[in-house]
């Protein structure tokens, strides 16, 4: 049996408006609001929230290029991604490859920050997002200091 890949870090979730989707989670499900940020390059906005201990990160599309207005009109709103903190990413991505799991989009932002996806096809119709740092962690100080 293999060792925990990390920490759940955040729950994506793509829909079609922040806002319309605070109100449900803020609302309805008691989440606490702890940032928002827009990222022209990457095409999307982000929100994020706390519920009891688990961070759920809102993702909107910014215009119709964005890969999340492609995502939101071929399966409508609803989770995108799961994202892990995984202190040694780089070391983890060799051994997912050593054993034929198909990892894409691999980032390296920062030398404390790396990114990649474990893709869908690998892991039953689910996007894994693997990192370290900011941007990647939801949880990490940088993005309080903003």
């Amino acid at each position: 049996m293999a060792d925990p890949i990390g920490k759940l870090d955040h729950i994506g979730i793509a829909v079609k408006s922040v806002a319309e989707a605070r109100k449900f989670f803020e609302g309805v499900l008691g989440a606490r609001f702890m940032y928002e940020a827009e990222s022209e390059r990457a095409g999307y906005k982000l929100a994020e929230f706390d519920l009891n201990g688990l961070t759920i990160e809102l993702l909107e599309p910014l215009g119709e290029s964005s890969f999340l207005h492609k995502f939101l009109e071929k399966r409508g709103e609803g989770m995108h991604h799961l994202t892990f903190n995984v202190p040694d990413v780089k070391g983890k991505i060799a051994e997912l490859k050593e054993r034929n799991v198909r990892v894409v989009d691999e980032v390296e932002w920062s030398p404390t920050s790396y990114e990649a996806f474990i893709s869908p096809r690998s892991s039953h119709g689910v996007l894994i997002q693997l990192g370290n740092g900011y941007p990647t962690l939801s949880n990490d100080a940088e993005w309080f200091k903003k």
